[in-house]
Order: structure tokens, then C-alpha cells, then sequence
């Protein structure tokens, strides 16, 4: 039988939980206080906190005793830390979580850099405080990390002998939990309980820096949360945010594109989690916690919209350390230090979220062949380059290989964008995202001043897409492969790159079929199921990202209402928090898949921008 992903759980819903990062891992926060998921010292790390996956873990509860539903859940404006207010039969109280960032105070051994040392840096610390703000609350501290995915429970020690400070070890890994409030230790587990009175403080730090530093006392966890509080809305503060309904929406999309960046590389990371269900009890569990290179131009495309031309340079530059294949092609996917195998396995020892398994680690879709990345690279290169009215030197090399593996490479099967694990077919998207990359290509060699080369590759853009116009087109509207009449959301991607102008009738043709016969509830599919050999079975939800990319079609065929109908649709589906999934359940409006995800982050701001720069336009016509 379907699992209804609003089925009684003990497992929060994927929508509740608050993400917090400090740009070198993140952690997940549940509405009862909790800390239910966190990977130390990277986002790829094993989780030291794992109660996402299982309800044995490993958690970090800091909340009232006894009460589990808060009053009320925000960030505070303009950063990633999290405010939760509690009401108590006896009284009121204000929590602050976070990673704590602040000012670099030397080299980072726990996770070192690839790039140039910022002023401000992680400092491998999670703070947490509390203030009674009426009557009066008992506040609990429950800390029990389980190492290494829930296999290694943990060996806690008092710090020289005193009851604030505690030590927990296992799997290699050793964290120290501080607090002002007395700490005991119950087994595998650190807890405390305190009663605090109107005006009272108290606070909590998890550190997994080298000498495991942290605040002493709460003024001085305070302050280390007030630093990360100013570096957020520093950061912010040099992002161009247009002023506009939707500007909390991109406000919050791109503190989240943020906080998915690895900073010690530039990487993003396509979400913070592994193995969330796309299906409620499915299979279709996947770890995202990797830099997909599909991701590239939509986040280079994002940073340069909102001026963040800082991390767009980062980016590109761990774009360009990365080791290619044997022929000269990227990898669909690295780990956010560039390494290349990612090799999946599975934990049978973990229930999976909601009874969703198996539990996969890495993401053995890295070695397949995917003929869109080269597409992908080309083009966050051209936006780039045009941004910054110049080459790097160290790029061209790249742009010569992936040019030239396209050109080898188009007339190829391969798995699609999807990532099917089914039989390889001639995809529309891919033949269409290598039209891209010889097409920017060839603009990329006109900048360089290269006319002889940019004419070969314009002639190959120009024979892929006349190959496409033949045998993807069936009654007039671009199909999901050559072998099928199934639809498919990523024949979108003609729309956004180009392919076919916005008054073209069979781009039109295809974007309104997809609005009309591939939707749920309004809402885009990737592909039906029943019609696609994806190699895995039962139903999914509607893919978020797939909806905001018919928001930026429709404005690009010149249905613009329609399109700020969804997006406004699409507003009103996020997270309290105003958080994506990758995936939503239509009929019960349950987020699915991993989370925070990037890629629907990404489209949000790229679908905002298209209308946003029409109505801007518009103003002035």
C-alpha cells in the first residue's frame, strides 16, 4: 500500500526542521529542540547526530523540560540563526542556535582550505543560549551523540573533574559539550536540568575544533552568536536584493546557497542530508551532500544575479581544480574537496527516515555518463566570463576538453539528467545541453579571439540542434527521448538556455503540454513514472525545482501571469522557515527528499529574476 507522507511518525515532518551552517557542515534542528542532524567537521562527514535517519542516532536536545511544540520558530533577519520562543505552564523562554562563525584566528586544521583564507571563518562550534523572559522555565540539556552514522555509541568523560564540561569520544572523532549548567553523565548520554527565573542566562556549546575551544561562560557564547549574526548580515548586506514582494523569498534562497557552500573550496553542496524519501517508505533515497556539475551555471547564475560575484569567482575556481576522465570530461559529480570516488553504500543498521530505505553514503551515479555536464560547465563559464569582461587563463583548457567531448559525445545514449538507472536513450535534454556547450563554445572563442576555432564548434551547435528539431519533436512538441511520446520536465531547459527563442511556436507548444499534461495539482513532475525506465520503482512527487522552471518558460513564451500565478503558488508551499525539499507531496503538501536543497533554492532565484526583470522593464516601457 502507498505511504501517505502525512502518516503518524515519530519522525518530524522534513518542512520543520530550522538549517543552520556555519559554511563548513550544517546542522538540522526539530521544533522540540532538538539537533536531530549534524556531520562533523564537514557536510560529508559522518553524523555524529543522526535522529534525521533513525530515532537512536544520536540527538541534542536544548529545551524546556517536558514541553515539545514551541510558540513560535524564526531566524533572525538576515542570517542563518535560529530564535525559537517557548511558553511553559510556568513561564516564557527565547533560545538562539547556531554555527558560530567569527573572525579567522589562524590556520584551520580540522578543515583546511583550498582557497585564499577570508577575514571571518567556522570556528567548529555549536552555540546554543537561553534567556527566561517571564516567570519561570526548567531547561534541560540532553546530549547523545552516536558516532559514524549511529554505529559508535559514545565514551563521555568529565573534563577535569567538573560537572560543566564533558568530553564525548568514538569512531576517531572527539567532541566537547560546555555548559553553566551542572552536566552529568547517564550512560552514553550527557543531560543537565536547571530552573531559570525571569532575566536569567544560560547557554551550551558543542565544539569539534582542534583543542576543542568554546565559550565559558553564556556572555561569551552570546557575543559568539552576535559575531555570526554580524557575519551573516555583512554577507548579506553585499548581495543586490531587488526591493520587491518576493525579496524575503530570495533573502532566504540565498542565505541558504550560502550556507550549502563548503567554504574551505567554494563547492555547494545540492543539500545537506542523505537518504530523505522522494517516495513516502521508498526506495528513492539518494545522497545529495555532493557538487553536482549540473548545479554550476544555475549557481553562477544566481550569485551574479545578486552581485555575489565573490563566490561566483570561488566557485569557478574549484570548477577549475577539478581532475577530469580520462578523455577529458568532467565527472557529473565530486565530493565538496574535489575527490572523485564516491562509491554508495548502504546502512542496513539505520531505519531510514519514516521507515524509507535502504540508507544510502555516496552516490555510486558518479561514474555514470551524463551528456548535459558538459553543457552546464560551458555555460557558467560564458556568464562568467562575461561578467568579469575577461578569460582566465586556466579555464580555456577546460573549455577546449568539454567542447570537444561534446562534440564526440552528442550523437550518444547516456542516463539523462535524471540520472536513470534504467537502459541509456538518446534524451532530449542532453542532446540539448550539448548544443549548449558548443554554442558557448563558440562564443567563449570569439572572446578569446579565436574566430577559426568558435566557426568549427557554431557548425556542430547548428548540426545537434537540427538533429534534435528531427527526432525530438513529436506533433510539434519536444518529447523526454527520441524512443518515447513521454514528456519530461527537462525539455524546459530550452527555454532557459536558449535553444529556441521565446516566440518560437514549438517551444511555446512545449512548454504549455508541460504545464498542462505534466503537472499535479499544478505542481511539475520530472516524468510519469509508469512511462519512464528510471530503474527504480513506485511514485514520486512533484519536483520543485521542475515547477520553477515553468515559472521562468512561461515568462520566457510570454505568459507572464501564468507564471507569477505558480511562483506565487510555489511561495506559499515553502517551509515555515521558508525552506525547500527537493520534492512536494501535492495531496498532502509534505515536503519529500533532501533538504535544504540547493537546486530548488537556485530555480527559486532564477524564476524570480526572470519576472522581477520583466515587471523592472515593464515600469520603464
Amino acid at each position: 500500500m502507498t505511504t501517505s507522507a502525512a502518516a503518524p511518525s515519530p519522525f518530524p515532518p522534513i518542512a520543520d526542521f530550522a538549517f543552520l551552517s556555519d559554511c563548513h557542515t550544517g546542522a538540522l534542528v526539530a521544533p522540540d529542540g532538538s539537533v536531530d542532524w549534524l556531520c562533523v567537521p564537514s557536510f560529508d562527514s559522518p553524523s555524529i547526530f543522526g535522529s534525521l535517519l533513525d530515532r537512536e542516532a544520536g540527538s541534542f536536545r536544548f529545551a524546556p523540560f517536558g514541553i515539545n511544540v514551541p510558540s513560535a520558530r524564526s531566524y533572525e533577519p538576515g542570517t542563518n540563526v535560529l530564535v525559537t520562543t517557548w511558553k511553559t505552564p510556568t513561564g516564557w523562554a527565547v533560545v538562539r542556535d547556531a554555527l558560530s562563525l567569527g573572525p579567522t584566528r589562524g590556520e584551520d586544521t580540522v578543515t583546511p582550505h583550498t582557497r585564499p583564507p577570508t577575514d571571518e571563518d567556522a570556528e567548529h562550534l555549536l552555540v546554543r543560549t537561553v534567556e527566561c523572559i517571564g516567570g519561570s522555565v526548567e531547561f534541560e540539556v540532553v546530549c547523545e551523540p552516536v558516532f559514524d552514522y549511529g554505529r559508535t555509541a559514545a565514551e563521555w568523560s568529565m573534563v577535569d573533574g567538573k560537572a560543566y564540561a564533558a568530553d564525548a569520544k568514538g569512531a576517531g572523532v572527539t567532541v566537547r559539550l560546555r555548559s553553566d549548567i551542572a552536566l552529568g553523565i547517564e550512560g552514553e548520554r550527557v543531560r543537565g536540568r536547571h530552573t531559570l527565573h525571569e532575566g536569567d542566562r544560560a547557554f551550551c556549546a558543542l565544539s569539534w575544533e582542534s583543542g576543542l575551544p568554546g565559550p565559558e561562560t553564556t556572555e561569551e557564547a552570546a557575543a559568539r552568536q552576535a559575531e555570526t549574526t554580524r557575519f551573516w548580515r555583512d554577507w548579506l548586506d553585499g548581495a543586490r536584493l531587488p526591493d520587491h514582494r518576493w525579496r524575503a523569498a530570495i533573502e532566504r534562497s540565498a542565505l541558504t546557497i550560502k550556507g550549502l557552500t563548503y567554504m574551505p573550496t567554494g563547492a555547494t553542496v545540492a543539500a545537506l542530508t542523505t537518504s530523505l524519501p522522494e517516495t513516502p517508505g521508498g526506495e528513492r533515497n539518494w545522497d545529495y551532500r555532493y557538487t553536482w556539475m549540473r548545479d554550476t551555471t544555475f549557481t553562477l547564475q544566481a550569485l551574479h544575479f545578486l552581485n555575489l560575484d565573490y563566490e561566483a569567482e570561488e566557485f569557478m575556481q574549484f570548477v577549475a581544480d577539478l581532475e577530469p576522465n580520462d578523455d577529458g570530461a568532467l565527472q557529473i559529480m565530486y565530493g565538496i574537496d574535489g575527490r572523485r570516488d564516491l562509491t554508495e553504500s548502504t546502512r542496513a543498521e539505520l531505519s531510514g527516515y519514516a521507515g524509507a530505505g535502504p540508507v544510502r553514503i555516496g552516490n555510486g551515479a558518479f561514474d555514470q555518463r551524463q551528456n548535459d555536464v558538459f553543457g552546464a560547465v560551458l555555460d557558467s563559464i560564458l556568464l562568467h566570463t562575461r561578467r568579469s569582461s575577461r578569460l582566465p587563463r586556466r579555464l580555456w583548457p577546460i573549455v577546449e576538453a568539454q567542447a570537444g567531448c561534446a562534440s564526440k559525445a552528442w550523437g550518444d545514449p547516456d542516463q539523462g539528467i535524471w540520472e536513470a538507472r534504467g537502459a541509456p536513450q538518446h534524451y532530449v535534454s542532453s542532446k540539448l545541453m550539448c548544443w549548449v556547450a558548443l554554442d558557448r563554445a563558440a562564443k567563449l572563442a570569439e572572446i578569446r579571439g579565436d574566430g577559426k576555432q568558435g566557426t568549427v564548434w557554431a557548425e556542430i551547435a547548428a548540426q545537434i540542434k537540427g538533429d534534435v528539431l528531427e527526432h525530438g519533436l513529436k506533433d510539434g512538441v519536444l518529447r523526454q527521448h527520441y524512443a518515447t511520446e513521454a514528456l519530461d520536465a527537462s525539455t524546459l531547459l530550452a527555454a532557459i538556455f536558449g535553444f529556441l527563442p521565446g516566440d518560437d511556436e514549438r517551444l511555446r507548444a512545449s512548454v504549455l503540454a508541460i504545464a498542462d499534461e505534466l503537472t499535479e495539482d499544478g505542481f511539475v513532475l520530472r516524468y510519469r513514472t509508469d512511462e519512464t525506465d528510471d530503474g527504480m520503482s513506485g511514485h514520486e512527487g512533484s519536483f520543485l525545482i521542475c515547477s520553477f522552471w515553468l515559472v521562468s518558460a512561461l515568462a520566457i513564451v510570454g505568459e507572464e501571469q501564468r507564471a507569477r500565478d505558480l511562483m506565487e503558488r510555489l511561495l506559499r508551499v515553502s517551509s515555515p522557515l521558508g525552506l525547500y525539499a527537493e520534492e512536494l507531496d501535492t495531496e498532502t503538501g509534505r515536503h519529500l527528499g533532501n533538504f535544504p536543497q540547493a537546486f530548488s533554492h537556485l530555480a527559486l532565484i532564477e524564476a524570480a529574476a526572470r519576472i522581477v526583470l520583466a515587471e523592472r522593464i515593464a515600469e520603464i516601457s
